[in-house]
Formats: structure tokens, C-alpha cells, sequence
């Protein structure tokens, strides 16, 4: 059993071996998991969470990499949740964000983390939110969540991040997948990059088009800036951060920051209440409870509603019919 006061105390105190201890409970779902949280729950709410998001191959590491060394000049303390795709096989991740970037590894003022999706769907870990929760605790300015980059499910990440940056490159097909992938809908800050390559500006001008046939915008509202930058040279990377500077301060200024953690930390919630919902129906399988609802509605007696209802009031204790 790990001593859950000192590890924080460790972590709020910039030990990188105590981060990772308290993201590895979060991982493997300890049962300390619950006095890991309530530990944390003061002490987080500060850092400014930024996703990044977008296709495979479009420089995510890269820009991610570009964006710690800007935060860093600023004097900020960074955490990079970098999630890598499983092997469906083995459930191992390639993990190669540490190795992309590797320049930031021995600055005590970064921590990065390489996360396996675990077959999780939408481009994040399950354990993502509590993992950014514990790099937040743990004095992080800034935390920099870059996805799998699975393509039409990353959306997720928007769910996640005060600020959401989707990365588009030149002669990767990015105008059709930003067109049926959702990611007009999620977009805080655009960002063509690789835009020293032929056909930046063309896809720069279709996504400035596709976001101008999108939902009709208030006067006041925020409109996504696309912005154009070579990460690897790290040209254009202090226009992004100006950018989310930009956002953050129309965040605040909406009142809309607050909000999104408000409908971040709900849907934490409602995660949390089904999935353990759900551990207490399966513990039910084999149980004649189970067998006989089921016998019922292949006898016609009950509609798999009925059914269900009838389940969930056993297992709560509370029926949606007010009985």
C-alpha cells in the first residue's frame, strides 16, 4: 500500500517519481483510488488543459514538443498525457512520445507521460481525466494532452480540454476527414502544419471555407483563428500559443471556462456512476435473477424494458416507474 498524503506532498513538491506513482494508481485502478482523488481534489483546478488533436502522421508529437519549449521559455511548469494506440494483442503501447520528445526529459520543469489507450475509443485513456487531474495537483501551469490520432473518434479530447487545437497537413486528405470527422465541431484553434509543404494554402483557404459553412456564430462569439507553422523548425508555434492565450482570456471573459469544467467534471461523474452500475449488473450473470427475467421475455411475459427497469431497481434499489 502506497502512503497516498506523502506521495502528493512528493508530487506537489515537483518529485517526477511520485507523479508517476499516483498516475500509475490512477491506471491500474487501485483501491486507494478513491483516497488518491479526495487528496487531490483541493489542490487541483489551476493548470490550463490544451488538447491536440488530428490525424496520424499530421506532427502532433512534434507541435506538442514545439509547445513545451515555448511554454517553458515563458517560466511555466509543463505536463505532456501523451496516449498511444494498444496492440489490440498484447494491450502494450509503442509509447514513442517520450522518444520524440526526449530533449524535454531531463528539464525538471516537464513531466511527461506516455499513456496506453487500452482500446478505449475516442483517442484518450480511460484513466485520462484523473491522470490530468494528478499533473494539475501536481503544479503543472500547463497540461498538453495529445491524442492517439485515430481519425473520426477524436473528438473525445473536446470533452477533456479547456482549449481544443485540431493539427491539419497539406496532401493528407485533412479537407474531407475534417468534413465527416466532427472536428469542425471541436476546434478552438486550427493549426496547418508542415505549411512549408505544396498545398498548405489550399488547405488552409478549404478549412477557413468549411468553417464558414458551419453553425452561424453571435456577435462576440468565439471564431477558431487557423494559424500555419513548421513545428519541426518551430516556426509559427508562438502564434499558437498567442492563439490560446486569446481563447483562454474569451474563456474567462464568457464566464465559458468554468462552464466547461462544470460539463467536464459531470460527465467524470456520470462515467464513474455507470461503470460501477454496470460492474454490479455483471456481477449478476449466472444469478437467477438475471435468468429469470430473461426466461420471461422469451416466454412474451416481459419487453426487454420492463425487463431492464426491473433489473436496475434491484441492483438500486430505485425503479424508473416511481414504484
Amino acid at each position: 500500500m502506497q502512503d497516498v498524503p506523502q506521495l502528493v506532498a512528493q508530487a506537489r513538491a515537483g518529485r517526477p517519481r511520485a507523479v508517476a506513482r499516483l498516475i500509475s494508481l490512477v491506471e491500474g485502478a487501485s483501491p486507494q483510488l478513491r483516497e488518491v482523488m479526495a487528496a487531490l481534489a483541493p489542490l487541483a483546478g489551476r493548470a490550463y488543459v490544451v488538447g491536440l488533436t488530428g490525424s496520424p502522421g499530421v506532427g502532433k508529437s512534434t507541435a506538442t514538443s514545439a509547445l513545451v519549449t515555448a511554454y517553458r521559455k515563458a517560466g511555466k511548469r509543463v505536463g505532456v498525457l501523451a496516449v498511444d494506440p494498444s496492440s489490440p494483442f498484447s494491450g502494450g503501447a509503442l509509447l514513442g512520445d517520450r522518444v520524440r520528445m526526449s530533449e524535454h526529459a531531463s528539464d525538471p520543469g516537464v513531466y511527461i507521460r506516455s499513456m496506453a489507450s487500452r482500446g478505449h475509443l475516442g483517442g484518450l485513456a480511460w484513466a485520462a481525466p484523473q491522470a490530468i487531474r494528478v499533473l494539475d495537483a501536481a503544479g503543472c501551469d500547463v497540461v498538453l494532452v495529445e491524442t492517439v490520432g485515430v481519425g473520426q473518434s477524436e473528438v473525445e479530447i473536446a470533452a477533456q480540454a479547456d482549449t481544443c487545437v485540431v493539427l491539419l497537413a497539406p496532401g493528407m486528405g485533412d479537407g474531407i476527414q475534417a468534413a465527416k470527422a466532427g472536428i469542425l465541431e471541436i476546434g478552438d484553434v486550427y493549426v496547418v502544419n508542415k505549411a512549408d509543404r505544396e498545398g498548405a494554402d489550399a488547405t488552409a483557404r478549404e478549412l477557413n471555407h468549411m468553417l464558414g459553412l458551419g453553425e452561424a456564430r453571435a456577435p462576440g462569439d468565439w471564431r477558431p483563428p487557423i494559424v500555419r507553422t513548421v513545428a519541426a523548425r518551430g516556426e509559427g508555434v508562438d502564434e499558437v500559443v498567442a492563439a490560446l492565450d486569446k481563447h483562454r482570456a474569451w474563456l474567462e471573459e464568457h464566464d465559458e471556462l468554468t462552464a466547461r469544467r462544470t460539463r467536464r467534471a459531470a460527465r467524470e461523474v456520470e462515467t464513474i456512476a455507470v461503470t460501477a452500475l454496470r460492474e454490479r449488473i455483471g456481477d449478476l450473470h449466472g444469478d437467477r435473477r438475471l435468468g429469470s427475467l430473461a426466461e420471461r421475455v422469451v416466454a412474451g411475459e416481459l419487453d426487454v424494458y420492463a425487463a431492464a427497469d426491473t433489473l436496475v431497481a434491484g441492483v438500486t434499489g430505485v425503479s424508473r416507474r416511481g414504484g
